[in-house]
């Protein structure tokens, strides 16, 4: 298997990139003590964010419960009634994937589903045309997913028809702290701009959870399977190559964006590490911090040389080979990004 992998180092000062259930940021334990944490499902919805911004043309992906709209202007575009068009909209997200009963307010899914515009022309045409809802749902494949990049790097899942899942191309990890992390409560007050001056006294007082961390981040993409009839083979190989020029560019800048407006962690990665190889499976260098650092002096730097000391114990024991091998900053983005597509098949 052909791959990319992408470790990165960044550091975030405080935040709170992820929330739990509690509104705390989200924690792990590995090596035996508390990590911060964010998910890779948070990160991966960053992502595709910044990669449908930079590339609207290949990024047209949204993954929603409710398509029946736009799918009954596709089907009223193809000709149809807005009777039929309701009618048959409805019939089509059922059998993909559950229309919501208990909806009242708009017709929904029960589930989320991931869709491309050009899927939903699909379906409507051919759906106009038929009548048959199992015709409509077989036409679609690869090239009506050409539009929506996204849905082949990051994947869908069909349970009520597997023929339209999609094998996601791309692999994430957790990012995970280098150090411990303990979480810290921020207690904040605000002030009624209207309360009369004679009164004294807060608004209203609250508590906030935030951390602060530097992460090991690693993400990777399989570049035989991007290529393959299933996901982006229809595509030039130039149109590959700018797909994941995007999301090499969009996965290294990306970051979450809760509490962006009081508690903004938006930095850029300190150190990345981009490797192609030509067989073989994703390899993650996380264990370079399985025992957490500790250091009064920061842990970028630490962070960086434990990085580089894993990738060439790992290399040299297993004999990993590899066809492209460089970082940020030994070169610039436009360097690293020009060496990646160069492998992208």
């Amino acid at each position: 298997m052909k791959h990319l992998e992408l470790h990165i180092i960044q550091s975030v000062p405080v935040a709170c990139l992820n929330r739990d259930d509690l509104n705390s940021p989200k924690t792990a334990v590995f090596g035996g003590v508390q990590r911060a944490r964010v998910s890779s499902q948070s990160w991966k919805r960053a992502i595709r964010e910044m990669a449908k911004e930079m590339s609207p043309e290949h990024f047209k992906g949204e993954r929603t419960r409710l398509m029946y709209e736009p799918l009954v202007k596709e089907m009223v575009a193809a000709d149809l009634s807005p009777t039929d068009a309701d009618d048959g909209a409805k019939k089509i997200i059922d059998a993909l994937v559950k229309l919501d009963s208990k909806s009242t307010d708009k017709v929904k899914s029960t589930t989320l589903y991931f869709m491309s515009p050009l899927e939903l022309q699909t379906l409507a045409k051919v759906y106009a045309t038929t009548k048959d809802v199992k015709k409509a749902l077989k036409s679609v494949d690869a090239k009506s997913l050409k539009d929506a990049a996204d849905i082949s790097i990051f994947g869908r899942m069909v349970a009520n028809d597997h023929s339209l899942t999609v094998e996601a191309a791309s692999m994430f990890s957790h990012a995970l702290s280098t150090h411990k992390v303990d979480n810290e409560i921020d207690f904040f007050a605000a002030v009624d701009d209207l309360q009369p001056k004679e009164e004294s006294g807060a608004g209203m007082t609250s508590t906030l959870e935030f951390n602060s961390a530097t992460y090991y981040r690693f993400a990777a993409l399989n570049l035989d399977m991007l290529a393959d009839a299933d996901h982006l083979g229809a595509m030039t190989n130039e149109e590959r190559q700018s797909v994941v020029r995007t999301f090499v560019e969009a996965t290294i800048k990306a970051i979450p964006g809760a509490r962006k407006n009081t508690m903004n962690g938006n930095t850029l990665p300190v150190y990345v590490l981009g490797v192609v190889r030509a067989k073989g499976h994703p390899i993650q260098l996380v264990n370079a911090f399985e025992t957490s650092i500790r250091s009064s002096q920061g842990y970028a730097a630490k962070s960086i040389e434990l990085l580089k000391a894993e990738y060439a114990k790992l290399s040299s024991t297993w004999s990993i080979e590899s066809v492209f091998e460089k970082s940020i900053p030994d070169v610039g983005m436009k360097t690293f990004l020009d060496g990646v597509v160069e492998h992208v098949i």
